[in-house]
């Protein structure tokens, strides 16, 4: 018996008993089977359910659960870590044809996945603010920004973050369905998402490429500089500055 023939099996209860399980009498188990199955599938759909509060809320706590079997279906778990299951949430959101009629759904299960890597992100210590404060404009301008690992971005053409913390945090639901850009930090124990400034996505989005400041500020329209370095700096989001 194949691992890849038990393993869709467990995952699949149409699909046949895998030949070789049997008893302690040496017949064939199907009931013993169909429990680990069952087990299986309730532990995955579980992991889904804490990973993906927002989804949950935004579809139902029914629908989600069904969505999230079929989920687990098409994308078994790569990893025995449980913490980074579901991966490929927002792929199969954008072609699950049950919710086309939410078009952002795979954007706001982006941002609940980046909530999640930057909690379980490695801890660095940020920059003191005066390091930045003491460079002249000729050396900040071609200083490079070094980001901690619990740093994230999204770009979205929905208003994810006013949906999640319409859901999250019972914030009033979004009026303006413009786009946002979405920077996360995690400035303590916990991440903690901010809407950037109008126009600073291609800056923010340029120093995390490796440009200089001065080549990120040139790449950007025009967008309040100040406020964005504040947010970076007091999300604890930059590391280190490279001047060489």
């Amino acid at each position: 018996m194949s691992q890849s023939r038990f393993g869709a099996a467990l995952l699949d209860p149409d699909l046949p008993l895998p030949p070789g399980l049997t008893d302690p009498q040496g017949r064939p188990s199907p009931r013993r089977f169909g429990v680990y199955r069952n087990n299986v599938t309730v532990g995955l759909t579980e992991a889904l359910r804490h990973s993906f509060p927002v989804i949950r809320a935004l579809v139902g706590d029914d629908f989600f659960t069904a969505m999230a079997i079929t989920h687990l279906r098409a994308y078994p778990p790569v990893s025995p870590l449980m913490m980074f299951y579901g991966q490929d949430m927002p792929a199969f959101l954008a072609t699950f044809a049950p919710v086309n009629h939410l078009p952002y759904l795979p954007d706001v299960a982006r941002l609940e996945l980046a909530l999640r890597h930057a909690y379980h992100a490695a801890d660095a210590a940020p920059i003191e603010p005066a390091r930045l404060q003491a460079l002249a404009p000729d050396a900040l301008v071609t200083a490079r920004l070094r980001f901690a690992p619990a740093f994230g971005f999204l770009r979205s053409d929905w208003p994810i973050l006013s949906i999640w913390r319409a859901n999250a945090r019972a914030d009033l639901p979004p009026t303006d369905w413009h786009g946002e850009d979405i920077l996360i930090t995690r400035p303590e124990f916990d991440p903690e998402p901010v809407l950037l400034p109008k126009g600073a996505a291609e800056f923010v989005a340029a120093l995390q490429s490796g440009d200089r400041i001065g080549q990120a500020f040139d790449r950007a329209p025009t967008f309040d500089l100040t406020a964005t370095l504040s947010l970076l700096i007091t999300g604890g989001a930059i590391v280190d500055l490279v001047t060489e």
